[in-house]
């Protein structure tokens, strides 16, 4: 991933808040983007990583801001299908495949979902953020899942504020290498960004980061791996990912965080959003949407099933 790194020492007379300082340097950068450089952890203060953008700055300390070059350069519809799992007027709700990316960025200028949705409904392309419209919540580009966006501007905000409070219900299905301590377990580590390597995220160092909790339960053991559900509290990141490598067992097939040869040959990793309970607009309850296991992963989960009872 392209990117830039700008560093501000700080003048007397420049006592602003951080976010307000930064829009103030950096004209052609929005104060919104700056806003999600600053929640991505992109911006420390003397090192220290900036959690919040009303923290002000005091003359003489030293502020540097990353910014990945992942601008969308002319949204394209582009006629690729979709595997509609709900739509109304409000929302649509997507079984996200494996090896798609969610919105256009460095490196994936097109064929992805947002090109996708651009040509099944051109009217998202005012909803949200400018280069991810209808976007209020990603799943990783090898993560495979149920995926909601947004189709109205009312719609957005009434998403975003549930992802952003939590006040929802996320459960994936992971298969992973080894067996977990307990059966079932609360993962509470913080997560930031490496400081070694900016497209990583790291668990548990020297105590900062962000909160991060994640939830598991054993479905299923194996000799050599563990089918786990996992649900989120928070929403970081590479999260699950993350914290699962914390604990021993990192997430079948995934090179980053887990084996650089996976003990399974697979494309990909095995992690799958399974399901997602979410309040929409005009709505008093919550709706849970569900994705069935891609067939690619259901087959490694019959093989493993079917090796175990010849073992047995």
């Amino acid at each position: 991933m392209n990117q830039k790194e700008y560093r501000f020492e700080v003048q007397p007379g420049e006592e602003l808040r951080i976010d307000k300082y930064l829009s103030d340097q950096l004209l052609d950068i929005s104060r919104s983007r700056i806003k999600n450089l600053i929640d991505e952890e992109y911006v420390t203060l003397d090192g220290i990583i900036v959690e919040k953008g009303g923290i002000k700055v005091k003359p003489g300390q030293i502020i540097t801001i990353v910014v990945p070059d992942d601008r969308a350069e002319g949204l394209i519809p582009e006629d690729i299908p979709l595997d509609i799992l709900f739509e109304n007027e409000q929302v649509i709700v997507l079984n996200k495949p494996a090896g798609m990316v969610v919105h256009p960025g460095a490196g994936n200028p097109s064929g992805t979902l947002v090109n996708a949705l651009l040509a099944h409904f051109p009217p998202i392309r005012d909803v949200g953020e400018p280069d991810r419209p209808g976007v209020v919540h990603r799943l990783d580009k090898e993560t495979s899942g149920v995926l909601i966006f947004a189709k109205t501007d009312k719609a957005y905000k009434l998403l975003v504020k549930q992802f952003k409070s939590r006040d929802l219900w996320k459960t994936y299905l992971a298969l992973v290498d080894g067996h977990p301590p307990t059966p079932t377990g609360r993962i509470e580590a913080p997560i930031t960004r490496d400081p070694n390597i900016r497209t990583r995220m790291a668990a548990g160092l020297r105590g900062q980061g962000k909160p991060a909790v994640s939830e598991y339960y054993k479905l299923e053991q194996f000799t050599e791996h563990t089918l786990l559900e996992v649900h989120t509290l928070t929403g970081r990141t590479h999260q699950i990912r993350v914290h699962l490598s914390y604990l021993g067992v990192p997430v079948v097939g995934d090179k980053t965080y887990g084996r650089r040869k996976p003990s399974i040959p697979m494309q990909g990793f095995f992690l799958h959003a399974k399901s997602l309970s979410i309040k929409l607009p005009g709505e008093r309850t919550a709706r849970k949407f569900e994705a069935p296991l891609p067939a690619e992963l259901e087959k490694i989960l019959t093989e493993l099933q079917r090796n175990e009872r010849k073992m047995g």
